[in-house]
């Protein structure tokens, strides 16, 4: 409902475009009735647009703040599993103790895939990018699941978010496997979510006492939770875009998946780690951060896009960071490496006064890498873990009225000009 209405004079005819305040943040201008003053409004990369109203994320980028359904994301990562946090992106709180057993017990009831998509593996190539693959076999769910799709229908979304959660992770450790020329390992279910991630990805079956690590899981359940949802990025718009034609949802998701392997959006973690591999060795750093200054190179898992202070995230996985390289004791000269990069940037006045803070991609590259999870894996787990956020994003859009996407641009070509037709030569 709008609180009070702004006005905008176009060629001395003015319009009253109502100002709109939400529960928390900007107001917004409903600026529908520029389509009757001739003209259309130019925002590129969407930076002041807000193209649809949402209750599931909140983000202050000035605070650093993130909020899911309300809730911090540094205390849901520290106390809640990710399962519980994917709840409460889907029906809007956290669970009570019923529907936390009700609701694992229906994830562990769809981990597994159809047999006949192992096949879909073999079309691929050995050296393909995981990520390609996720973009083709989540697409594929669209024909083994083809009943369960009038997406009018409550339980049929219902279904469909709680398949996709649940087969990620098999998934995900498919393609992994299936790059490595292993064998894939079948879910097991009495392992918890990350638990069992770990296990279809580290696991072969001459494993017989295969031995789960708790801090290791515990971390995994961590990098789930801070990358499961961050409001309308472009991923998620992807997923929305795409779901406004009422697409298939199996296939919404592959196109977010294919949004989110942009080096600018899922792919900045596994650019970390190539960032260190172009520096070389900690004798290195302090030229590379000087060639920083100088705007010489970019660097890669530091400042974010819309945080202006410390990525709120990026606290909690540094904790965890310390937490796993204690643990498992890593003499790694590339985590040495992102260790200086990281005090570089947190004592030089020139990227304190910039805020060029190290941000979740930064620590969260540093633990895949130390668990032993290669760059290529790097981006598909951020994909297994933010489909929470974009199921409960396509759920929201289906749950209320909705227009179909449509955006209107700037257009520079040509003008009109006449069509000449070009003798063939002879």
């Amino acid at each position: 409902m709008a609180d009070t209405n702004a006005k905008l004079t176009v060629n001395g005819e003015e319009y009253e475009l109502p100002i709109i305040k939400g529960t928390l943040g900007r107001p917004v201008i409903d600026i529908a009735a520029l389509q009757e003053s001739g003209f259309w409004s130019y925002d590129p990369g969407f930076k002041v647009t807000a193209p649809v109203e949402s209750k599931i994320t909140y983000i202050d980028g000035g605070k650093g703040e993130l909020l899911h359904r309300g809730y911090p994301i540094d205390e849901l990562a520290n106390n809640a599993e990710y399962l519980e946090v994917a709840y409460a992106l889907l029906h809007g709180d956290l669970p009570t103790a019923d529907q936390k057993a009700d609701f694992f017990e229906k994830i562990r009831e769809h981990t597994a895939v159809h047999d006949q998509l192992r096949k879909f593996f073999e079309g691929f190539r050995r050296d393909a990018h995981p990520m390609a693959i996720m973009v083709g076999v989540v697409g594929a769910l669209s024909a083994f699941y083809h009943e369960d799709l009038d997406v009018s229908n409550e339980a049929h979304r219902e279904i469909t978010a709680i398949r996709l959660i649940a087969k990620m992770p098999t998934l995900a450790a498919m393609s992994y496997k299936y790059s490595q020329g292993e064998p894939f390992m079948y879910p097991r279910n009495d392992f918890n979510y990350a638990e069992n991630f770990l296990y279809m990805m580290f696991a072969t079956p001459a494993d017989v006492d295969y031995e789960k690590n708790d801090v290791i899981t515990r971390a995994m359940d961590k990098i789930f939770t801070l990358h499961a949802d961050h409001e309308q990025n472009a991923s998620t718009s992807t997923v929305r875009l795409a779901g406004s034609t009422g697409a298939n949802p199996y296939a919404c998701i592959a196109a977010g998946i294919a949004a989110l392997w942009g080096p600018s959006h899922g792919g900045a973690n596994e650019a970390v780690l190539e960032m260190l591999d172009e520096i070389g060795t900690v004798e290195n750093v302090p030229e590379f951060m000087e060639k920083v200054k100088s705007r010489e190179v970019k660097l890669m898992g530091f400042g974010h896009r819309v945080y202006k202070n410390f990525d709120p995230r990026a606290q909690v996985m540094k904790e965890t960071c310390d937490e796993v390289l204690e643990a498992l004791g890593i003499n790694d000269p590339k985590l040495e490496l992102a260790m200086a990069l990281e005090k570089i940037a947190l004592e030089d006045p020139f990227f304190i006064e910039r805020n060029l803070y190290p941000n979740v991609d930064f620590y969260s590259g540093i633990i895949l890498k130390a668990i032993g999870i290669p760059t290529s894996m790097f981006t598909v787990i951020f994909a297994l873990a933010r489909t929470s956020g974009w199921i409960s994003h396509w759920l929201e859009m289906h749950s209320a009225p909705f227009k179909i996407g449509r955006p209107r641009q700037l257009y520079t070509g040509e003008t009109r000009r006449d069509f000449v037709k070009v003798e063939d030569r002879k």
